[in-house]
């Protein structure tokens, strides 16, 4: 079964192995040219002794930029392309009549084609997370923005966890629908969903989140790439009031939330007497420190969630006829 499953997906194989090739040689390129350019701006900066402008600097180019970003689409093609027809091709065509003829149990031939295939694409996608996160480490320590959407998922080890999903999905689908068109177009609408829900509904929730409350008059930045979740003014009440529209007289503070008693002052007095009043700002955030547990946490949900979603293929396709 393995050598048949080798046979049928070499081409495949042959042209990923091609294709991350080709995207290796141009992350190893144009990354040794953004270090040895972000490199000099440090050098000269601390030479002038003047590093304000350092986030000004572009570093790379904007089109292998916009290649780099296109790797967050990864998951979703291999789970389309390679997860779907896995299983409803066979089943469209019904070639598996003759799979399951040859001494080959359904349980067997499903568990060596669906391993070798998670297995390759969890190492592709891996391969891939892995240039990106080394290309990225100059933009990185200029943005300090490791959490930011669109950056989070394409480093690390999250990617792999999308990929493994992804394809997952493509699977069961396949299995379920026996269609690939179909089960194509089910992986993509439930995968972009799937990473929806997760990103806005649980993401920020993996860890409580650190919140820290300090006077009007004061300025607090959480240290190195933290997640900043909300911001704003803590009212005498202890009652949060979020940063609103008006005119800002501060970082975290609009003339909106001003009381009567403090209007008609300048910004600085009108500051200290909100201060006075028990006025304070509040940044709540998810510290840099936990970046790599955060990458963890969402690979496992993926990964279990694949899991399952293996386990339905397995009960569909043994319950069901050919």
């Amino acid at each position: 079964m393995t050598y048949l499953t080798w046979r049928q997906h070499r081409q495949q194989a042959l042209v990923a192995l091609a294709l991350l090739a080709a995207f290796a040689v141009l992350m190893l390129i144009t990354g040794l040219q953004a270090a040895a350019q972000w490199h000099a701006a440090l050098a000269g900066c601390s030479a002038a002794r003047a590093c304000g402008s350092l986030r000004d600097i572009f570093l790379g180019s904007h089109a292998v930029g916009f290649l780099v970003v296109l790797t967050l689409i990864v998951p979703a093609l291999l789970g389309m392309l390679l997860g779907a027809p896995l299983v409803a091709h066979e089943l469209e065509t019904r070639t598996t009549q003759f799979a399951w003829t040859q001494g080959a149990t359904r349980a067997r031939w499903l568990a060596v084609r669906v391993g070798w295939l998670l297995l390759g694409t969890a190492a592709f996608a891996g391969a891939v997370s892995a240039l990106v996160t080394w290309w990225s480490g100059p933009a990185n320590a200029q943005q300090a923005s490791g959490f930011n959407p669109g950056r989070f998922d394409i480093m690390g080890i999250a990617p792999v966890g999308y990929t493994v999903f992804a394809v997952a999905l493509g699977i069961t689908a396949g299995t379920v629908i026996r269609r690939v068109v179909p089960a194509i177009g089910i992986t993509v609408a439930c995968f972009i969903a799937v990473r929806a829900a997760v990103f806005i509904g649980l993401r920020q929730h993996y860890q409580a989140a650190v919140t820290h409350v300090y006077g009007l008059t004061q300025s607090f930045a959480p240290p190195g790439a933290a997640w900043q979740l909300a911001a704003g003014v803590v009212a005498p009440g202890g009652g949060r009031l979020s940063v609103s529209d008006g005119p800002a007289i501060a970082v975290n503070v609009s003339s909106v939330t001003v009381p009567a008693s403090c209007r008609g002052l300048e910004d600085a007095a009108t500051l200290s007497c909100m201060q006075a009043a028990g006025f304070r700002q509040f940044i709540t955030y998810q510290p840099a420190g936990r970046y790599w547990a955060f990458q963890a946490i969402e690979a496992g949900i993926f990964v279990a969630l694949a899991a399952a979603l293996i386990a339905v293929a397995f009960v569909v396709l043994r319950r069901r006829d050919a």
